[in-house]
């Protein structure tokens, strides 16, 4: 990965007047080739392999087959307000947010597409900023972006960028984690506190503070699903906990098996300042969005092994154990609360936070 200058960065001459997007940028003239050359490409090109600057990437079967004879590919937008908030931006939320998609599949993240939608008027050094966080994080989950696109809106269209991502992966043998193969008896894992990529988002535009600052769990979760398959090949589905929260995702995987999930709320681990600002807020843990945050469905046999596995990987020192399935009350999820009740945890009505990833 190339590092450019991001200080008071523009496009280079002859187009140096320009410190902000404008709609040349998007003509398919000589200033968006310019902003390919000497922006896109040179960030995004990883270990000596340079991003070609043709019409499509050539992949070539055999590499991308030597672990496997499965391909999964997945499609996320991202349009997250603001783009730079604590813990992140929305260049690396997409590039964690296609990467997680295809993790949860059970497969290893290859490639990546980058398709960009500029506003008029968004500042470069801004652009420059975001791009070189988006190829950080394609270097850390260890995935090349390899083709892409640039769009240019007028001012007032497109509140600063938007980013489109595409994800190719492949499947090792053996590995299926799908809700069909979930099954009465199995437990529920999750990698770590729940809601704080919600709450930093919903904190900044509020412009609350706490006495601890919470900051966006956005994280590449291929490296744990891998370690986690590995520990037990047969893990039966995953997801990540994205919009709706760990809630969502449980009542998809319900629904998909048709079986009953039980979460013991006691368990679910939350920090204390994402508790008490969904307290002030009114929002339920549960319901609140992440995006380095996983749910895990396993066989209660390989549960230690599993947990075992998180636990010694960055993203999971703080996994636990949260409820099991069952099968009363097929396609609904009940949570067990911490005074002995229970109540139905059910899908968020509406978009509790609006643009968040």
């Amino acid at each position: 990965m190339t590092t450019i200058n991001l200080t008071n960065f523009v496009c280079p001459l002859p187009l140096r007047r320009y410190p902000q997007i404008v709609m040349g940028h998007g003509s398919g003239g000589q200033m968006m080739n310019e902003l390919i050359e000497h922006l896109f490409a040179p960030v995004f090109a990883g270990a000596g392999q340079p991003v070609p600057l043709s019409d499509a990437a050539v992949l070539e079967l055999p590499d991308i087959l030597a672990n496997g004879s499965r391909l999964a590919f997945s499609a996320d937008s991202f349009v997250v307000s603001p783009a730079i908030f604590p813990g992140g931006d929305i260049g690396s939320l997409a590039v964690h947010g296609t990467v997680n998609d295809l993790a949860m599949m059970g497969a290893q993240p290859l490639y990546l597409s980058a398709s960009f939608i500029l506003e008029e008027g968004l500042s470069l050094e801004t652009l420059g900023q975001i791009v070189q966080s988006m190829a950080a994080a394609a270097q850390i989950a260890g995935v090349r972006i390899v083709t892409g696109d640039t769009k240019v809106v007028e001012r007032g269209h497109g509140d600063g960028l938007y980013i489109n991502t595409n994800g190719v992966g492949i499947l090792p043998p053996g590995i299926n984690p799908t809700p069909g193969r979930v099954t009465p008896g199995d437990v529920l894992l999750v990698n770590g506190p729940l809601g704080d990529h919600g709450i930093a988002i919903m904190s900044l535009r509020a412009g609350l503070q706490f006495e601890t600052q919470i900051v966006s769990d956005s994280a590449p979760l291929n490296g744990l699903a891998a370690e986690m398959l590995k520990a037990c090949p047969d893990l039966h589905a995953m997801r990540d906990l994205t919009r709706g929260g760990l809630a969502a995702a449980a009542n998809e995987l319900a629904r998909d098996a048709n079986v009953g999930l039980e979460i013991e709320e006691t368990a679910v681990p939350v920090q204390l300042a994402v508790a008490g600002a969904c307290e002030m807020l009114g929002l339920d843990p549960l319901h609140v969005a992440n995006e380095g945050k996983l749910l895990a469905i396993v066989p209660a046999g390989s549960a230690e092994v599993v947990l075992a596995a998180m636990h010694n990987h960055p993203l999971g020192q703080q996994a636990a154990l949260i409820g099991r399935v069952t099968e009363t009350h097929p396609g609904v999820v009940v949570g067990r609360t911490a005074i002995g009740g229970q109540r139905v945890i059910d899908l968020p009505a509406g978009e509790l936070l609006p643009r968040i990833c």
